[in-house]
């Protein structure tokens, strides 16, 4: 039986960065998630940070109303994101930390350590009808936690693996590589939806595509800066066909 088709969600977080660091309204990360649908994007990802540094409560809300893919909105586990999501209702809410110092989401969630506070949330979005994944990293004792939570998804920190892939560092990153592949295989077993994404590119989007549990790809820094030579919907139409090649050989 072929893998099925493998989702690509835009994360257009870095084009509301663009147009915060003049202000005003322009570049329109809501126009740019329309561009990213007409490319071919499954589905939209949007950050809402607690400092605000790129998305913007009215992005989401914008973002709700224009678009006719499921949103996925990414958030910190704390009491404002969670009224923010139950307002809105978007179609899925992927917890994921965040620090304030960080200048991107630098690891998975601890969600051993911060078990009974995620399973509160997880609850609360599960009752309210949001799709709910945790962030985490690649390791089979966060996914056994995964589960004890109640989230049906997770989606894979890919981050360290493509620093290494990137740097040159080959021995590094096939450990990494290694660590997904059995996360991946760990997820179907435990009846968890998979998902993956940070820091992928091209090459990087095309071997984790022959990945067959992995059903979703979350990418954006990487589209973005390729959107500034080539254009957004041409870089997604190549991460598109990247991703395809990679999954004819799943």
């Amino acid at each position: 039986m072929p893998a099925p088709r493998l989702r690509l969600g835009v994360n257009i977080d870095h084009i509301a960065t663009v147009r915060n660091a003049r202000g005003g309204a322009l570049p329109d990360p809501v126009r740019g998630a329309l561009a990213a649908i007409a490319a071919g994007a499954d589905g939209i990802t949007a950050h809402l940070r607690e400092d605000r540094r790129h998305i913007r409560d009215e992005d989401i809300t914008r973002l709700m109303h224009a678009i006719d893919k499921p949103l996925n909105f990414e958030m910190a586990a704390t009491a404002e994101m969670l009224a923010i999501a139950l307002k809105t209702k978007p179609h899925a809410a992927c917890l994921v930390p965040e620090k304030r110092s960080e200048r991107t989401t630098e690891g998975g969630l601890d969600v051993i350590g911060g078990h009974d506070h995620l399973k509160a949330f997880t609850a609360a979005l599960k009752a309210a009808d949001i799709r709910v994944s945790l962030f985490i990293e690649p390791s089979v004792k966060a996914l056994e936690a995964a589960v004890s939570i109640g989230a049906p998804v997770v989606e894979l920190h890919t981050g360290a693996w493509c620093e290494a892939a990137m740097t040159g560092e080959a021995d590094a990153a096939e450990r990494e590589f290694a660590r997904i592949v059995l996360a991946a295989d760990k997820a179907a077993q435990l009846g968890l939806e998979c998902h993956a994404g940070h820091g992928l590119d091209f090459d990087t989007a095309r071997r984790i595509a022959a990945l067959p549990q992995i059903v979703e790809l979350n990418i954006g820094h990487f589209l973005m800066g390729e959107a500034l030579f080539v254009g957004l919907p041409s870089a997604i139409r190549t991460m598109r066909a990247a991703m395809d090649e990679g999954r004819s050989k799943a």
